[in-house]
This record gives C-alpha cells, sequence and structure tokens, in this order.
C-alpha cells in the first residue's frame, strides 16, 4: 500500500481566456499564493518524491514546496489531463517504496476519486491493488 499526497494543481487563470499552448497557462496570483500554502500542508507529511505533469501550472504549484524539502520536481506522463487512473496507479506502483505527491489536473482527480474539488485541493490517498481509500481532504490554502 503506497500513500500518497494527490494535488489538483493551482489557480491559473480562466483557460477561455488564454490564447497560447494550455500546457504553458501560469498560476494566477492566487494560484501562487496556494502554491505557497502548500508548504506547510505538504511538508508535514515528509514526501520523498515530487511528480508534476509536465504542464507549467503543475510545476509552479509543487515547486515551492519541492524546494522546502530539498527534492526535485519530476515530469511524468502519467499524470498529464487526459491520463487515466490506470497510468497513475501504474505511477505509484512504481514508487511503492515513497511517499510522492502527484499535482495533476481536475479531470485526472476526477477520474481517480469520482468528483473534482478547487484547484489547489490535495487529497491524502492510499492506492493498493488497484484500489484507492481517501485518508484526507486538505481544501486549498488561502
Amino acid at each position: 500500500m503506497t500513500k500518497v499526497f494527490l494535488v489538483r494543481h493551482a489557480s491559473a487563470g480562466d483557460r477561455k481566456k488564454w490564447t497560447g499552448d494550455d500546457r504553458l497557462r501560469p498560476l494566477d496570483e492566487r494560484g501562487f499564493r496556494e502554491a505557497e500554502g502548500l508548504v506547510k500542508l505538504i511538508q508535514e507529511g515528509r514526501p520523498t518524491r515530487v511528480f508534476f505533469s509536465g504542464y507549467v501550472r503543475c510545476r509552479q504549484t509543487v515547486e515551492p514546496p519541492a524546494e522546502a524539502l530539498g527534492l526535485e520536481v519530476e515530469e511524468r506522463v502519467e499524470l498529464v489531463e487526459g491520463a487515466s487512473s490506470t497510468d497513475v496507479h501504474r505511477l505509484v506502483d512504481g514508487v511503492s517504496r515513497e511517499l510522492p505527491v502527484l499535482c495533476t489536473h481536475g479531470d485526472v482527480v476526477g477520474e481517480l476519486l469520482g468528483e473534482e474539488r478547487p484547484k489547489g485541493s490535495t487529497w491524502v490517498v492510499e492506492l493498493a491493488n488497484g484500489e484507492l481509500e481517501r485518508l484526507e481532504y486538505l481544501p486549498p490554502p488561502t
């Protein structure tokens, strides 16, 4: 069984108003505050790896806690928009001796949990044998 911090990226403005490549859409002012607030939430759990989807907004969400922990952020295709729960489980199975932070998107969170929560939200979950157990929900830091 692997414990995981599952993070939906922080606020990144309105997708419909962004005219460039959506993968490059950055956090907005609120999102940067949420990312800084994640430091305390995530740091207390002492994660050992930090993964993000490859989108700028996901990287920016987990950079502050990763820096505070002295960890690198690692890009993983298993967390991109449209990824399946199977993709995420495969990633977690590959790091079963770690305590990872996974920063992904609302659709992937919805796929895993059957619901979406606000941007910047974090769930502490356990994954084992294809099953997910929710342990704790942490609302977006303000």
